[in-house]
């Protein structure tokens, strides 16, 4: 009994032998891609001893590259380990070069804005990181009263680099710098452009998970100190059009009719039982009229 034990056991351990070793034997399917030999940062270009063949176990990504001649001689716009697959998603398109311009996508605009330590949110603007930007000045025709006004200008506009640095930072660590270039949309880079002229901009660092768009009214210096916000002053209604006014007709000036002759002069002249009247004109001279009455 014993020795059938010992049998089997042996039996047992001589299978587990022989099925490990025709396991290792055995080859898991691979695919060839393209993996980097070193760990190549953002803006790098991408040369014949960056990349290299090599054997992919298990499935690819559907953005990786097979050959090396998809890859070599364009830029890096996101960091590449060593040893991963070379993604096409990852590499700026053929003939963009390499450097900061390679990272921008198309449609959009890198703008330079220049920022201190307070500005700069003591360096802890990083690339990659989501900043809004608030501007303070006097507005033309503004009440003096208010004095310096603030608002928000623009929401969740992603840092392209900061410095001469164009790649994340894996630990986030803070770095003063004096220039951060922003990624707007060409209408962005217009308003940008003349508020940093015209105006005092500040940079408020978001959380990048939050997207959402706040509505603020901004604020002046006035109501710091407690002064009311002032009244929304209501338009106008528009009016009437103004109807020209027909031409004036020409008045014609009508000749006064003569006025009528004087009445003349009557002088009553009593002779004895006569009677006479004499009639005189205007221009005294005597007429030859007379009446005679019994």
């Amino acid at each position: 009994m014993f020795a059938f034990v010992v049998s089997l056991g042996a039996s047992f351990l001589l299978y587990r032998l022989l099925a490990d070793k025709l396991t290792a034997n055995a080859k898991a399917p691979t695919t060839q891609a393209v993996v980097a030999t070193h760990s190549i940062a953002v803006g790098a270009l991408i040369g014949e001893l960056d990349v290299k063949l090599a054997d992919w176990g298990g499935t690819l990504p559907p953005q990786a590259c097979r050959t090396k001649e998809e890859v070599v001689g364009r830029g890096v716009v996101a960091n590449i380990y060593e040893g991963e697959p070379v993604l096409n998603d990852r590499l700026a398109a053929k003939g963009a070069g390499a450097g900061l311009a390679a990272t921008i996508p198309i449609g959009m605009r890198a703008v330079a804005v220049r920022v201190n330590e307070i500005v700069g949110v003591a360096g802890f603007v990083l690339p990659g990181m989501r900043v809004d930007l608030l501007i303070a000045g006097t507005p033309p025709g503004g009440n003096p009263r208010e004095g310096t006004l603030q608002r928000t200008l623009l929401q969740n506009i992603e840092v392209l680099s900061v410095g001469q640095r164009i790649e994340k930072s894996p630990d986030g660590k803070p770095e003063p710098v004096n220039v951060v270039n922003l990624l707007v949309t060409p209408e962005q880079a217009e308003i940008l452009s003349l508020a940093s002229n015209e105006t005092r901009i500040q940079l408020v660092l978001r959380n990048p998970l939050d997207t959402k768009e706040a509505k603020t009214p901004g604020t002046a210096m006035a109501r710091l100190f407690g002064a009311a916000a002032p009244t929304p002053v209501a338009a106008k209604p528009a009016g009437r059009p103004m109807q020209s006014k027909p031409a004036p007709v020409p008045v014609v000036a009508v000749a006064a009719p003569p006025a009528p002759p004087p009445p003349p002069l009557v002088v009553e002249v009593i002779h004895g039982a006569q009677r006479a009247t004499v009639q005189f004109k205007s221009t005294d001279k005597k007429e030859d009229k007379e009446k005679q009455q019994p």
